[in-house]
């Protein structure tokens, strides 16, 4: 990377674990970042620059984007207003790189591809989603790969699997699992657990986006971010009971319904996805791995680090 290329302004769009994570991991790389949210406010990182911004916004956009070389769109709402909200934060951050010039990079999920009937999920996958949140997925990714291919903005999409790692609580191996798991108490697990589940490790979140936020010959794609072969959610479960030296005291849902940090709205709204845990949810990454020569992290040391930060976090409450 050249001298130029570090001074290059890259802006972050939303400050939760994947925008934070992401954030630091470019001023790491010698970027000047601006990480923003609604309150423009949150813990300090080195080398970011935080500023208000609200991502529904065009106008707001904008100003957040002005000078930018790059901008990542991370912005996440709540569950239940995914459907309703998602759409318009959209349409104002397109219009917002459409008008400054930014390349624009995309953290997407997977649920545009659906039920796959437990079939290995690459680039090439069709997209088959039958529920609300799916389909409106794969309508704006549609909507952003037009964008790219009509010339009005540059953009490049990275799917991940479900997120897992330091700082990384709404996720079904997040708050639901470690904190029971580190004092004895109920641990959550859903559906068939010897099923293979795919989890991206939050730093490879932000080394994938970052990669592609430095490479323009990605755009005009979607590109799975680097993830760890998939285990089976016992394997998992396990590995973490050998590092808490105790079984975990597992509750397995067969269905929907709330437990720990998930309440009822929330698992009202995840019932049409539950379907990713009665068939496997396998990612393949190898895609971006030959690509751009970036690894996933192996889920040994995802744990270690995630439990680390979840002891801090527990000693901290």
């Amino acid at each position: 990377m050249s001298a130029a290329e570090r001074d290059e302004l890259h802006v972050v769009l939303g400050s939760g674990p994947a925008g934070t994570a992401l954030a630091a991991e470019l001023a790491r790389r010698g970027h000047e970042v601006r990480l923003v949210n609604r309150s423009g406010s949150g813990p300090a990182i080195e080398g970011v620059d935080r500023v208000a911004g609200d991502a529904s916004s065009a106008e707001q956009m904008r100003a957040a984007m002005t000078d930018a070389a790059v901008a990542y769109h991370c912005v996440n709402v709540g569950y239940e207003l995914q459907v309703q909200v998602m759409p318009g934060i959209q349409q104002a951050v397109l219009a917002a790189a459409e008008a400054t010039g930014a390349r624009l990079v995309v953290l997407d999920t997977l649920y545009p591809y659906g039920n796959t009937g437990g079939a290995v999920m690459t680039e090439d996958t069709p997209w088959r989603a039958t529920t609300r949140k799916g389909r409106m997925r794969a309508e704006l990714d549609q909507n952003y790969l037009t964008a790219h291919r009509e010339g009005r903005a540059r953009v490049v999409l990275g799917r991940s699997a479900d997120f897992v790692g330091p700082g990384v609580v709404n996720s079904t191996l997040g708050g639901a699992v470690f904190p029971g798991a580190l004092t004895g108490g109920e641990v959550l697990a859903l559906g068939d657990t010897d099923l293979p589940h795919s989890y991206t490790a939050i730093g490879d979140v932000a080394a994938g986006l970052a990669t592609l936020g430095e490479n323009p010959e990605a755009d005009g794609r979607v590109w799975h971010l680097p993830t760890a072969p998939a285990l089976t959610t016992r394997e998992v479960h396990t590995m973490i009971g050998e590092r808490v030296g105790r079984p975990l005291n597992l509750v397995v849902l067969e269905e929907a319904r709330p437990f720990g940090p998930f309440d009822k709205v929330f698992m009202d709204e995840y019932a049409e996805m539950f379907y990713q845990h009665t068939e496997p949810q396998i990612m393949d990454s190898s895609a971006f791995e030959r690509a751009f020569g970036v690894y996933p992290a192996p889920m040994s040391e995802t744990l270690d680090a995630t439990l680390s930060w979840y002891r801090d976090w527990l000693a901290g409450r």
